[in-house]
Parts: structure tokens; C-alpha cells; sequence
């Protein structure tokens, strides 16, 4: 499991980024929706450019004006979007075709009545599928989905798993069999406050997790 891919999401002061930066995880996640409580504003959002280049930054948007997305790319040098609200496949490939090595996550919110056939026109416009704990607020609820719906679903694209993760959730993370399984996502239950991570804790779980 030691190449399982780490992000931590939900960023928002510069101290603390610096901290969980200096844990080297490989995603940063920037929320650019403004009604979460993690919201990054265009004033702090500078802080994105001093992140050291081999972690990968995420901008997270929900519904977002696709220039407005696209702006926020080239101005803060994002390597990567996390699209969590209903952008269709066109709106994940335009961003693919406008920049070149740009990573596509297309986040989804799972409950016992997911259709993982929606998933299908997604398959070929992004790179890859984050799966959350469904809730209205697109994500940040501190919950976790039952993980054996993930059996219904039989797309090759690799996926971050989200929602809820916790230093309980170790073991049965390990004993996740299933290699499209690309990277864990955490935030909320990783926190001292809102945007303010806990960097003791989430060391333990990178230890836990033999990384």
C-alpha cells in the first residue's frame, strides 16, 4: 500500500500549509467554493504558488464558470481540478483540451442508490474519479459511505477515495484489494479548526499507513 497517493484537502493558512506541506503528501487541495467553510479567497490563494513543485496542487470548484475555473488555473498554477458539483463531460474535456497536463478529478456522492452507469460519458474526460460521502454541501461532512458499493463499480479509471477517513479506517484501507484504488483524500477529521489541519495527526496516519 506504500504507493498509495496521499492528498490532503481543505487548505486555507499559510503556516499550516507549510506544515502538512513539509509532510510532502502528493496533492494539496484549495476549495474555491465559497459557501464551504475551508472557502480559499483570491488574496490568499497567492500562497498556492510557493507550494513546492512536486506536490501537486488541486483546486476544488462546485458548478463553477468554466473561464472563472480556467482563470484560476493559470493564475495560481494549479496542476490539477476537483470538479464536485454537476459539471457535465464536456465542461471536464474542455479543460483537458485548454491545458496539457492538467489533472481532471471528477468528484461523486455515494449512497446505497448510486448509479454507477452515470459514470460511463465521464470515462474518457477525466483523469481520474473521486468517491465522497453524499451530502448537499458537496463534501466536508466528516462521514464516511459504506465502502462495499464500490463493488458496483467496474470503470477502469483510477479513483481517490474520500469521506469521513479517520486514523480508525486504517486497516480497512489496507485491506482494500482493488488497484484503481489511485489515492486517499482526507480533510475534516483531520482538523483543529476548519482549514487549520492537525499535522501530529495526520504523521500518525502516514505512519499507520507505512508511507
Amino acid at each position: 500500500m506504500s504507493d498509495l497517493k496521499f492528498k490532503v484537502c481543505g487548505m486555507k493558512f499559510a503556516a499550516n500549509i507549510a506544515a502538512v506541506a513539509g509532510l510532502q503528501p502528493d496533492y494539496l487541495g484549495f476549495i474555491f467554493y465559497d459557501k464551504s467553510p475551508r472557502y480559499i479567497s483570491d488574496v490568499s490563494a497567492e500562497l498556492i504558488k510557493y507550494i513546492p513543485s512536486e506536490i501537486k496542487t488541486v483546486g476544488v470548484f462546485v458548478n463553477e464558470d468554466l473561464e472563472i475555473v480556467k482563470k484560476k488555473i493559470n493564475l495560481y498554477q494549479l496542476k490539477a481540478v476537483q470538479l464536485h458539483g454537476s459539471e457535465a463531460p464536456e465542461y471536464c474535456a474542455e479543460l483537458k483540451a485548454t491545458f496539457n497536463n492538467l489533472e481532471v478529478i471528477k468528484a461523486f456522492g455515494l449512497d446505497q442508490e448510486f448509479d454507477f452507469s452515470i459514470l460511463d460519458p465521464y470515462e474518457n474526460e477525466v483523469d481520474f474519479f473521486l468517491f465522497d460521502t453524499k451530502t448537499k454541501a458537496h463534501g466536508g461532512s466528516g462521514k464516511t459511505f459504506d465502502w462495499e458499493i464500490l463493488n458496483n463499480y467496474t470503470l477502469d479509471e483510477p479513483y481517490f477515495l474520500s469521506g469521513g477517513i479517520d486514523l480508525e479506517h486504517v486497516d480497512a484501507v489496507l485491506g482494500i484489494n482493488d488497484e484503481r484504488l489511485y489515492a486517499l483524500d482526507i480533510n475534516s477529521r483531520f482538523e483543529i479548526e476548519p482549514g487549520v489541519k492537525d499535522v501530529e495527526k495526520i504523521k500518525e496516519l502516514l505512519a499507520n499507513l507505512g508511507n
